[in-house]
């Protein structure tokens, strides 16, 4: 029996289709949902989903968060960005990262909205970063 893969952010569906398993980045740690697995709802952390056909990954995305709702035969990722790692670039995540940085360093310390936003920005793109060198093709 397969999986109902479902990948959704804000501003489109990314994909929809059966796969045999999928790895989501769940807050504490990585989660595999496969079909007949019991009911789980967990929020994202920003990372890869891997789907998988028998044992190979057949796509990858990368998520900045959001929540997986996992059960018997689906697995529906409300992501709040998502993107194909292959269309991901090593080159414009440094730049991201270097721009942030400045921009943090330039936050007055009572911004604390500024802060926060930026923080979670930081954290995003920290991630994407590290995704996309350990995927890059060699």
């Amino acid at each position: 029996m397969p999986l109902r893969i479902e990948i959704v952010s804000p501003e489109k569906r990314l994909v929809e289709r059966d796969v045999d398993m999928a790895v989501v980045p769940g807050m504490e740690g990585d989660i595999a949902a496969m079909p007949d697995r019991a009911p789980l709802m967990l929020q994202l952390r920003g990372g890869v989903v891997a789907l998988y056909k028998g044992d190979k990954i057949v796509d990858r995305y990368f998520v900045t968060g959001g929540f997986a709702d996992m059960g018997a035969d689906h697995c529906t990722i409300l992501a709040d960005s998502a993107q194909l790692m292959s269309e991901l670039s090593v080159d414009e995540a440094k730049a991201r990262l270097r721009d942030l940085e400045s921009r943090w360093a330039e936050i007055g310390p009572n911004d604390v909205d500024m802060h926060d936003q930026i923080s979670r920005e930081l954290q995003s793109v920290r991630a994407e970063l590290e995704a996309v060198q350990e995927h890059a093709p060699a």
